[in-house]
């Protein structure tokens, strides 16, 4: 369509001969950081449901991967025109029921399992291991996500939400457990870094082992939420949106009150957290 075809005009301008030089200086990998922030700042938008912003964003998702498709083009690689009409085929290929001959009604379930099978009969995409097909470059709560998705279908899983549960809280006392011990060695150390040169092995393992069972707590969490049907990324999302309000009143409200935010002053930093809440 002509608005495609525009975008990839300018595209060419701007890694032509006397073009942006920042565009021209430009690889593929130079450009994965820029491909990720896009993709969030377009999640973004659409989380706070803001239709004009996520037009945006997602204009700037699409840019980044047609420059980079471009720039695999100029390389010799590939053509532009080859992305487009792969994931075309891939696209009819992985929905027989809507392209297919004999086109059958599946429910999201059944569809989201054909998928996995043209993907590993027809495609032959095997992996020594299930968890293979997840990106180790993921973000870790993504990763999680997957992974344990991933487990889920090869039956690797609880028999009821109640044991998941029950594992979250298993894993919080082995964190607890790990605290208690990492406090004491550090009273046995005093101010000494946590380094093996700086400070006692017992205290690096004891940390170390804190950090290993808070790991293991997160990824219970995350397995707990996948038995609520609730997305752990969403969820974090909204929790994180929901301090930043609460956070920024209460910054302000002490600002304009010239209340510095010191530890002495907590009584009231909770006070205005409080109305931050019922407003």
């Amino acid at each position: 369509m002509k608005e495609f075809d525009d975008l990839f005009d300018t595209i060419k301008t701007l890694r032509a001969p006397g073009g942006c030089p920042w565009d021209i200086d430009q690889t593929p990998a130079s450009m994965r950081t820029d491909l990720v922030e896009e993709c969030f700042e377009a999640v973004d938008a659409i989380s706070q449901n803001d239709s004009a912003h996520a037009r945006e964003e997602l204009g700037d998702l699409i840019f980044n991967a047609l420059v980079i498709s471009y720039l695999y083009e100029q390389k010799g690689d590939f053509k532009v025109s080859d992305v487009l009409s792969e994931v075309n085929e891939k696209i009819i290929r992985r929905h027989p029921h809507v392209f297919g001959d004999g086109a059958s009604k599946l429910n999201t379930e059944e569809v989201l399992s054909q998928w996995e099978k043209i993907k590993e009969n027809v495609e032959g995409r095997t992996f020594e291991s299930v968890l293979d097909s997840v990106p180790q470059g993921f973000p870790p709560l993504l990763r999680a996500k997957k992974m344990l998705k991933k487990a889920g279908k090869k039956n690797f899983e609880w028999n009821s939400i109640e044991e998941a549960l029950d594992k979250v809280t298993e894993e919080l006392e082995e964190v607890k457990e790990a605290f208690r011990e990492r406090e004491k060695y550090k009273k046995t150390a005093g101010d000494r870094a946590f380094t093996v040169s700086g400070g006692s092995t017992e205290l690096n393992e004891a940390q170390a082992r804190l950090e290993e069972e808070t790991g293991d707590l997160l990824l219970a969490v995350v397995n707990y939420a996948r038995w609520l049907d609730v997305d752990s990324e969403t969820a974090l999302n909204l929790a994180n949106s929901k301090f930043y309000r609460r956070f920024t009143y209460v910054e302000r409200q002490m600002n304009e009150k010239n209340i510095p935010m010191t530890k002495e002053n907590q009584g009231q930093m909770l006070k205005f957290w409080n109305e931050a809440k019922k407003l």
